[in-house]
């Protein structure tokens, strides 16, 4: 296949110690991923310098995430369990042609178990560990004939969290989610296949905090002077976050969904695939974005968004040299939310704190449509030429209120005084509403070679789409004139070349790419103005930039002797801002300049790595024990469009160990294992509202955490 590809069956992911999607970090060349955003259940993912940028719903992903081929069209619930997956593919570059929904960066695809194959299946397993972790998981397939069958999927995952107000010694980061999946697959015919599958998840967790990284302020409308809240002092961070949120305010949410899909041969060369699904997701999460005692960025986000998808193919295979895929996608989608932003610690008069609430009520709906089709042909021998073509038309709705509260008799003083708001009226509602369609042609082109039988080359190019959208935070009268923002697009160049050895004990695959991406859609945050130190709340969405991404892969899979595997990621990356349409980095006279604002990429380190080895005893009783270590570095990291100092990350390093035991007769599993060895202290992601009371705030992994976990099965 001539594209960049990743991937990892069930019990390679078991080695990698990923419980969830963002264990793969450091496992694939040039990809970030990780949970973002102060939330428990959304990630925050990068191909190739590629993602969103911000986690608001009204902004779409540059990285497409599939389950069994459904899109899931929000980054809130896709921080996926892996407890039911078969495989997961990460693939890399602009995709559209071949399946589902048009992406930038590239997609990650989940592949959960098939319950067929004649034979019962079942199997508990238990995980225990530091944190309070504790995890119990059981799988079972039932077939129902030779051709038929359904399994069940039940997990439960509870830990007490990392991170712990010192104040009242109550813990965060913790987890609490319960899973199911229900799956029914049959195989009636050679001609036939069809699975149905119905899947819920539950989280009832705490918040999510971070560290504060620059001094928050407060403004005195009086004076207007800035009175300084709390200044970091700089120290290691030591998982110590204070909050102003009550106990009992935490992150919920429900996600469910149902999918039918069938496969039909329907001629000699021709087959039909279908897939159906519908799916609802309803979160209610308080986030504290300034993660302090003090109420700046303090916010509470509900939605409750359902989307209905259907694809059509008709796969086409001459039985030689021609191959070819034609589709039709669509995707309906709905997302009302309703916001909550609490301040009472970012204004005062005369030294009184003014309370203040911000109420937000909008509601999304997304329709896009789409066609494509992409052809191989084999025109000589070892060489194909494959091209391909997608057309997407998506058009959406929007409508929003924004509503200010103001608490303070004395505030209606200030306009007489001639002393500005942050708003133009006391108590105000501003109101948007707009509906705007995009439509784009995005073709890809491929030249394969197969220089034997262990080794082929390609070349391709291929051409990405994101259609624009609404700023979802557009406060003021004057931002919603501009509320729109553009598509943006790339073009990716890449040449690899796929090897192994004849007994496929090797395996290597190198891949070089250049992107141009043009149109950025960056969410940005005004600063505060030396000579009006009143927060502008202002955070205009700006198709600001063309870039040149470019870089180098390498993974590859070493068997060596009787038990020992060997395994190598490594990716090279030079990202860099051709242009940046911001006037706080191009016009010197403007109060809030930086040139440095805008020096970096965000979430585009220049190398990732990733070494693993592992080798395996074999006992004379038929018993097998396998130890196994992997170490991963990650360069110099920007956590935020506008790059603040403090919201980088220096290059780190990462290490774990695991260890399993396995039962001759395949029935008893042990293992133990511990990330992060050497308790390396790293920040994984970043909030960015300066234009609020300077607010900069950081994100970490995990602690170093080891766990021990034993699994029996019945068949």
């Amino acid at each position: 296949m001539p594209v960049a590809v990743s991937a990892f069956n069930g019990e390679e992911l078991k080695d990698m110690q990923a419980k969830n999607i963002d264990g793969l970090q450091g496992s694939v060349p040039n990809l970030n991923i990780v949970q973002g955003r102060g939330s428990s259940s959304s990630v925050n993912v990068f191909i190739r310098g590629i993602g969103q940028p911000d986690a608001l719903q009204t902004f779409d992903p540059g990285v497409g995430m599939y389950v069994d081929d459904v899109y899931f069209s929000r980054i809130q619930g896709a921080l996926f369990g892996l407890h039911d997956v078969e495989r997961v593919e990460v693939l890399r570059g602009p995709q559209g042609t071949l399946y589902g929904k048009n992406s930038t960066g590239g997609a990650i695809k989940l592949v959960t178990r098939r319950p067929l194959g004649g034979t019962p299946e079942a199997d508990v397993e238990f995980t225990a560990g530091n944190y309070g972790r504790f995890e119990g998981r059981f799988y079972g397939a039932l077939p129902f004939s030779e051709t038929a069958g359904a399994s069940i999927a039940l997990a439960s995952s509870v830990n007490d969290g990392y991170v712990r107000d010192p104040a009242t010694s109550k813990r965060y980061n913790d987890e609490d989610t319960r899973a199911i999946r229900l799956k029914f697959s049959g195989d009636p015919s050679d001609r036939l296949s069809w699975d149905f599958s119905l899947d819920y998840t539950r989280q009832d967790n705490g918040l999510t905090l971070g560290e504060p990284m620059a001094p928050l302020i407060r403004t005195d409308l009086q004076t207007l002077t800035i009175v300084p809240l709390l200044i970091p002092d700089g120290s290691e961070y030591d998982y110590r976050t204070r909050t102003s949120f009550a106990p009992d305010q935490g992150q919920e949410l429900k996600h469910w969904g149902a999918r039918f899909g069938f496969d039909v041969d329907i001629g000699d060369r021709w087959m039909f695939r279908s897939i159906t699904s519908y799916r609802e997701l309803e979160s209610d999460s308080f986030i504290d974005i300034d993660a302090s005692q003090f109420e700046l960025g303090d916010v509470l986000v509900a939605f409750d968004q359902d989307q209905t998808s259907q694809e059509f193919q008709f796969q086409y295979d001459n039985g030689s040299n021609l191959q070819g895929v034609f589709g039709l996608y669509y995707l309906k989608e709905n997302v009302p939310s309703y916001q909550e932003a609490y301040a009472d610690d970012l204004f005062a008069y005369g030294g009184t704190a003014v309370d203040f609430l911000r109420t937000i009520n909008d509601d999304l709906s997304t329709t896009s449509y789409a066609a494509f089709a992409h052809g191989s042909w084999e025109f000589a021998p070892s060489w194909t030429l494959s091209a391909g073509i997608r057309y997407t038309s998506e058009e959406k709705d929007y409508w929003r209120t924004t509503s200010t509260f103001w608490d303070s008799e004395a505030l209606y003083e200030l306009p007489a005084l001639g002393i500005a708001l942050p708003f133009s009226a006391l108590n105000e509602t501003v109101a948007f509403e707009g509906r705007k369609t995009w439509n784009a042609w995005t073709p890809s082109i491929s030249l394969e070679k197969a220089f034997s039988d262990q080794m082929m080359g390609y070349v391709s190019a291929n051409r990405g789409f994101k259609s624009g959208g609404f700023n979802g935070r557009a406060n003021s009268q004057l931002e919603t004139t501009a509320a729109i923002f553009d598509p943006e697009y790339v073009w990716t160049y890449e040449i690899g070349l796929k090897m192994n050895s004849a007994d496929r004990r090797l395996q290597g695959n190198l891949a070089a790419f250049h992107s141009d991406y043009k149109d950025f859609q960056a969410r940005v945050s005004e600063v505060l103005n030396p000579d009006s130190p009143t927060p502008t709340f202002s955070f205009p969405v700006l198709n600001a930039a063309s870039m040149t991404i470019k870089g180098i892969e390498f993974e590859g899979v070493a068997l060596v002797g009787s038990g020992t595997r060997l395994s190598a990621q490594i990716g090279w990356m030079d990202a860099k801002y051709d242009e940046f349409a911001d006037l706080r980095t191009t016009d010197p006279a403007n109060p809030a300049y930086d040139p440095r604002l805008h020096a970096h990429v965000p979430f585009s380190p220049d190398w990732t790595a990733r070494l693993a080895a592992s080798h395996t005893f074999y006992a004379a009783s038929g018993a097998a024990f396998t130890l196994g270590a992997d170490v991963s570095y990650r360069g110099e990291t920007w956590l935020s469009v506008d790059n603040r100092d403090v919201l980088s990350q220096d290059a780190y390093t990462v290490a774990g160990l695991f260890g399993v035991y396995d039962s001759a007769d395949s029935k008893w599993q042990v293992r133990a294992g511990v990330r992060n060895l050497t308790d390396e202290v790293y920040r994984i992601d970043g909030q960015e509202f300066s234009s609020v009371g300077n607010i900069q705030t950081a994100y970490y992994g995990w602690p170093r955490h080891y766990y021990a976990s034993v699994r029996y099965s019945f068949y």
